[in-house]
């Protein structure tokens, strides 16, 4: 063996000193074919020999001509050493696919579909390319033997989805994201939106395959998964199909997103919106296959959303502190809650689950749903412990910290944001020390007021911890952070009667949580315009500010939109009902790009619906 892998590197150098060899793919065919399993080893020791020969015939010759062959003998041995490297990492990915077969022929055929699952998780660390997976495909149909009972993964079965997967995307890839200059719009067709609007409708157009295609306009119509999209029980077939495109429309539209230069923010905004989207897309299919009695899919459903939340955590971008939530509106944020809280159970504790227990804690805030919002975060606060995932723990205090504030138990609010503080500055987490200063002094100055203590130098400390709250969220370019701490601060100023600062602090919190959409602090910051607004005997502004909180917290669900309707409520009582609307007429120009005609429609029926 030896002896034929010299003859073989003496072979490949003598054709390419002759000219004969064309290109490198020459070489690597040479080395395919010649080249036996399990003896790579042996070879690379060969090729090695030869490599030291040459380099010491150029150190000692003197001969010019001599030496000229050597250089031109090394340079097509430097071929023969890439095209090995290149051999090397194409036959582990061929032997890994082969062990993969294996195992699933030795496998149980209802525990197929999960192994098959695992191989293309995008997470492993060499995710299967198309080349790889049209292999795998291939090695299916040689392995091919019947399932023990109906209904399950055979491989065969296995093996034309995942055809049918790579054909269907082949129509789809293109496409992934003309819907965006098409409608001019960033809608992931969540939400009150007409079916034309999402991208849903436009894939439907694009694809061949009845079955996906009715999936789409489903989602287009619905915004969820109905029995229309899913009329009868599903063969393993379409359903690794449609795995398979599902999972690459997702891939493809985050890359495209995190790659934008134009607006990185608003690319990393899009990003975890699609994150999430396709998480609830797959937590509705999974409710819809336990409807149809196909557990199996149920589970394979589950599989997938995890793969996509445990991707999302990874990313740098991954909302610690909030704001995600927006990025579906109305409906969408409730499906969310209510399709991952119950999976997420069963899932064990780790970093990724801690990290979106966070995030699902954020959202029950923002729809009043404060004791649900304490059990998600303690819940995230433990698992992060024992994860040691130091970020989260910190943001999890912060987050009890907050939602204590909303309950007015501003002493356990004080206790947590104090233990945020220390354990960020221990670690070096500058955006947690940041939240925990705006924590801290946002949650002081409601428990002095609380308290009768009307000392300045206790306020003016405590409006110092919020600023420096401020400035370090704007060193570390985080946008909800600064949008939390301005709007912290701005909520102080109006309880010391600092409105002229107020509406600095406030329309900065403002116009940052308009830039990552978060439409919650949106709210807020609105009703606190309004207040002090008020306070200034400005009562036009009052009312546009309190009228678009009112609708935009409403929107989303959260309860809170009875605050600015109680201050609309008695503005439109001294005034009188003429002139309150007639003042809403006057801004109608103002309201449209914020809430459109219908929000704008909508305001004096949901003034009323408060009254009643």
């Amino acid at each position: 063996m030896r002896d034929r892998y010299f003859d073989l590197i003496d072979r490949i150098v003598a054709a390419t000193l002759k000219g004969e060899i064309r290109s490198k793919e020459q070489v690597y065919q040479m080395l395919q074919a010649e080249v036996s399993s399990g003896t790579g080893e042996l070879f690379e020791r060969c090729l090695q020999e030869q490599v030291d020969e040459v380099q010491g015939i150029l150190k000692t010759e003197r001969d010019e001509l001599k030496q000229a062959k050597a250089t031109r003998k090394q340079r097509a041995l430097k071929t023969i050493q890439g095209e090995w490297e290149r051999w090397q990492k194409e036959n582990q990915a061929n032997s890994a696919l082969s062990s993969m077969v294996q195992t699933l022929v030795a496998a149980e055929p209802d525990a197929r579909l999960e192994i098959l699952l695992h191989a293309i998780d995008p997470n492993q660390p060499r995710t299967l390319s198309r080349e790889q997976l049209q292999q795998l495909i291939a090695l299916l149909e040689a392995a091919d033997r019947p399932a023990a009972e109906p209904g399950t993964a055979d491989l065969g079965e296995l093996a034309a989805g995942l055809k049918q997967g790579l054909a269907t995307w082949l129509e789809l890839e293109t496409q992934v994201v003309s819907w965006i200059y098409d409608q001019s719009q960033r809608s992931l067709g969540f939400g009150n939106q007409i079916e034309q609007t999402g991208p849903w409708s436009s894939w439907a157009k694009a694809v061949s395959r009845p079955g996906l295609q009715q999936l789409f306009e489903d989602l287009a119509h619905h915004q969820t998964i109905t029995a229309a999209g899913i009329p009868t029980p599903m063969s393993v077939r379409d359903w690794v199909a449609m795995a398979i495109v599902l999972q690459r429309l997702q891939l493809g539209l985050v890359t495209w997103f995190d790659k934008q230069p134009y607006d990185p923010a608003a690319g990393k905004r899009l990003s975890i919106a699609t994150f999430l989207t396709f998480s609830v897309v797959w937590s509705q299919l999974s409710y819809r296959f336990l409807e149809l009695s196909q557990s199996n899919l149920a589970n394979a459903c589950f599989q997938m959303i995890l793969q996509a939340l445990y991707q999302f955590t990874q990313q740098g971008y991954f909302p610690l502190y909030g704001g995600l939530f927006a990025a579906l509106s109305g409906e969408p944020l409730r499906a969310m809650l209510e399709y991952l809280d119950q999976p997420l159970r069963q899932v064990p504790n780790t970093q990724s689950k801690a990290r979106i227990l966070t995030l699902l804690g954020y959202s029950q805030r923002a729809l009043g749903q404060y004791s649900l919002a304490l059990e998600f975060h303690q819940q995230a606060l433990e698992i992060a412990r024992e994860s040691g995932d130091r970020r989260c723990e910190i943001a999890s205090l912060n987050h009890l910290s907050r939602t204590a504030v909303m309950q007015k138990n501003y002493a356990v609010a004080i206790d947590q944001s104090q233990r945020a503080l220390i354990l960020a500055r221990q670690v070096g987490d500058r955006l947690g020390e940041a939240n925990a200063l705006a924590n801290l002094g946002y949650s002081e100055v409601f428990q002095a007021q609380q308290d009768n203590q009307l000392d300045p130098d206790l306020y003016e400390r405590l409006l110092d911890y919020l600023q420096q709250g401020m400035k370090l969220s704007e060193r570390m370019g985080d946008r909800p952070s600064q949008a939390l701490c301005a709007h912290s601060l701005g909520v102080v100023q109006v309880v010391l009667g600092q409105q002229q600062e107020a509406l600095t602090s406030l329309g900065q919190g403002l116009q940052i949580a308009q830039a990552i959409g978060d439409v919650f602090l949106q709210g807020l910051n609105y009703i606190y315009l309004a207040e002090t607004y008020r306070s200034l005997e400005n009562v036009e502004m009052a009312i546009v500010t309190g009228s678009l909180g009112m609708y935009l917290l409403h929107q989303i669900g959260s309860e809170q939109w009875r605050q600015p309707a109680g201050i609309l409520s008695i503005l439109q009582g001294q005034m009188g009902v003429a002139q309150f609307q007639a003042i809403l007429d006057r801004y109608r120009t103002q309201f449209l790009p914020l809430i459109g005609v219908d929000g704008y429609d909508y305001l004096p029926v949901l003034l009323q619906e408060y009254q009643r």
